[in-house]
């Protein structure tokens, strides 16, 4: 009987291993083809959800200091590229790049050369250096087609004036992203959204799917870039936190009152997309102190979204 017994659980370990191998192959197909062969193309990675590809495309070459504070990668500077399934077998792309103020013309020539557009062009921090901008980018056709048409502008992100050899990674700014001393469990307490550990770095990202944006049968959801967002680095006695705010028109006023009541400084208020309904303003917030003061002023804006009625 104990035998049999032994037998029967070897088999169903076997079976558990089978199912387990079979899962992860299932996941790691769960990408189109035609997704593959984008990041094939572009030398990048990415991955696959909620019917979105994104692209990863990260300023690991530059050590950046705002306000004289050494900041890890993930705390703004990673730029991205998505892709989505639209009508008529077309992708619609869209995308957030990040450039020292000497690639950005160089990069938008070579968007504007290959078909695509710039749709806006700012800054998301004040006292950064070097200097950044942030390039968003828009464009529409078969998927592969697109990472053609993309690829020279990525491929001149981190060339454009490197002989310099100014504002490269160094020691110091790897040290940056591997600390961390955040309780984020109470910070993801206070805003009401858990998020995710990147480094250093907890990143909480909150979709619009409330303003309902579709563009030639995509659906522009958070992964598309209709979303808000708060990162946190630093100490919980001392931390920064940096983001980003989706409103609607009428939400405007009242989520710049809610940063302002809680000294979370506002550095840059622009839209990303342009052609669409309704328009959507974003705008990008910086501030320093104690973790739980900093997520309780993310939090006051976040409670002014969706509100039915106009500011008064």
């Amino acid at each position: 009987m104990n035998r049999e017994g032994g037998f029967s659980a070897r088999a169903s370990l076997r079976v558990l291993l089978l199912l387990a191998l079979y899962l992860v192959g299932a996941r790691a197909q769960d990408m189109p083809a035609e997704y593959q062969a984008v990041l094939k193309e572009l030398g990048r990675t990415g991955d696959f959800k909620d019917g979105v590809l994104k692209v990863n495309v990260p300023r690991n070459d530059l050590s950046v200091r705002v306000g004289g504070t050494s900041l890890p990668t993930p705390f703004g500077f990673g730029g991205w590229v998505a892709m989505a399934h639209g009508k008529g077998g077309n992708d619609v792309m869209m995308g957030d790049l990040v450039l020292q103020q000497e690639e950005v013309n160089p990069v938008m020539s070579a968007l504007l050369n290959h078909g695509l557009e710039v749709t806006a062009l700012h800054n998301h921090f004040f006292w950064e250096d070097p200097r950044l901008f942030f390039m968003h980018i828009h464009g529409r056709g078969k998927p592969l087609d697109l990472a053609q048409r993309l690829k020279p502008a990525l491929d001149l992100i981190g060339k454009v004036g490197q002989d310099s050899g100014q504002n490269k990674s160094s020691s110091g700014a790897r040290s940056a992203e591997q600390k961390s001393a955040l309780d984020t469990a109470k910070i993801a307490s206070i805003v009401g959204h858990q998020g995710e550990q990147l480094g250093s770095v907890y990143k909480i990202t909150i979709g619009r799917d409330d303003i309902g944006l579709n563009e030639m049968g995509a659906k522009i959801n958070a992964r598309m870039g209709l979303n808000t967002w708060a990162a946190f680095t630093g100490a919980n006695d001392k931390a920064s936190v940096a983001g980003d705010v989706a409103m609607l028109e009428r939400e405007v006023t009242s989520v710049l009152k809610a940063l302002r009541t809680n000294g979370l400084d506002v550095v840059a208020i622009h839209h990303h997309m342009i052609g669409i309904s309704p328009q959507v303003i974003f705008l990008h917030y910086w501030g320093r102190g104690p973790a739980d003061k900093l997520a309780a002023g993310f939090k006051a804006a976040l409670n002014e979204l969706g509100k039915g009625s106009a500011t008064k």
